[in-house]
């Protein structure tokens, strides 16, 4: 099951027929130190990720220049199924650092105990909502929305007003209208089963489901059919002559679109339902039994600092957690500021998700 979120911009570049930057670093041999002679430290430093680990070459390259050591990164697929090879592999782990893990998860990383403890510097200057493991086994990285999205044209064809709330999107108004990724399968689809949690309650959420349901609702596999085959306010969902103007996506996405689109437009072609959102945080730590911890330490340190977390945005789609990082205009003109949205804590997500996902399967699935 797939219950991190990995973040659509690279698929909707590659929807749009663009390629997005590869985040690889030089290909120098590790120079491992020399037990009896006490030689070099290594100076190979090797992040795991989930495959949507973005940053611009340049970027990369300074930090390598200034801190000594070659950035290696190993992407290893859906970030669910990273972790779980890092749980597997727990104090000989195939890196030195792990990024991808979300507040989805974050509960079963640190109960299996695959970090160590690390203060990264510059953590003070994170926000501290995004600070959830007091420890420090894992740093806030980034955050993104898992929002509805909206085909500006067809609302405005139809005299329309889109919907805002979770609320609305029960309305007869709005029947047939909505398609969504499935929780069992897909990132922005669990996001949104536990935004419905976040508003309802651990109850109140199923009777929601139902009458979302008995309003049409539509689910499928994941973010790639519901965006780009069956939404019709995507570039690809264009071209695919998707019929559902309404999509579970992210907050970021009607950036995406411009940055892409082909003649770039003045305005996005999509909007966000800003009362729908639940929000998504993504962490790093330093690898139990790490070969290189002091490289290590040194990445954790360069993933809060001032300059990646400004290069992430148009790298990843995603927002920074450092207090002072500013958004490029880009998302500032295009995008939209999520100032409520829902949440459920690690701990309640992590003793209830597999339950909540199975019933939500027997409710809207079977």
């Amino acid at each position: 099951m797939s219950t991190t979120r990995k973040f659509a911009g690279a698929a909707l570049a590659a929807a749009l027929g663009v390629t997005t930057l590869s985040a690889c670093g030089g290909g120098s041999p590790d120079k491992s130190a020399d037990a009896e002679s006490g030689g070099p430290k290594p100076k190979t430093v090797t992040l795991v990720s989930h495959d949507s680990f973005n940053v611009t070459d340049t970027v990369l390259k300074e930090f390598e220049q200034q801190s000594g050591y070659t950035v290696k990164v190993l992407k290893s697929g859906d970030a669910g199924a990273a972790l779980n090879q890092e749980i597997l592999t727990k104090g000989s782990p195939r890196g030195d650092v792990f990024f991808g893990v979300d507040n989805t998860l974050l509960s079963r990383a640190l109960d299996n105990g695959i970090f160590t403890p690390y203060e990264a510097k510059g953590l003070a200057e994170v926000k501290p909502e995004y600070v959830l493991d007091k420890e420090h086994r894992v740093t806030p990285i980034d955050s993104g929305d898992i929002c509805v999205n909206y085909d500006k044209a067809y609302f405005a064809e139809k005299k329309l007003a889109p919907p805002q709330t979770l609320d609305d999107l029960i309305k007869p108004e709005y029947k047939n209208l909505l398609v969504t990724e499935n929780a069992a399968t897909s990132s922005p689809g669990l996001g949104f089963l536990l935004a419905s949690v976040g508003k309802y309650g651990e109850e109140g959420w199923k009777d929601y489901w139902s009458k979302l349901k008995a309003n049409g609702v539509e689910v499928v596999d994941g973010w790639e059919q519901a965006y780009n085959e069956r939404f019709s306010g995507s570039a690809g969902g264009k071209k695919a002559k998707g019929d559902r103007p309404l999509v579970v996506s992210y907050a970021s996405s009607p950036p995406v679109e411009v940055l892409y689109g082909e003649p770039q437009p003045a305005e996005a072609p999509t909007g966000v339902s800003t009362g729908t959102c639940f929000r998504q945080v993504e962490f790093a730590g330093l690898l139990k039994g790490a070969k290189n911890e002091e490289g290590g330490k040194a990445l954790l340190d360069f993933l809060v600092s001032k300059k990646f977390q400004e290069d992430m945005p148009l790298q990843m789609f995603v927002n920074p957690v450092v207090k002072d990082a500013k958004l490029p205009e880009l998302f500032t003109k295009h995008g939209v500021v999520i100032e409520k949205p829902e949440d459920v804590a690690p701990q309640t997500i992590a003793k209830n998700r597999e339950q909540w996902v199975k019933t939500w399967s027997s409710l809207v699935v079977k």
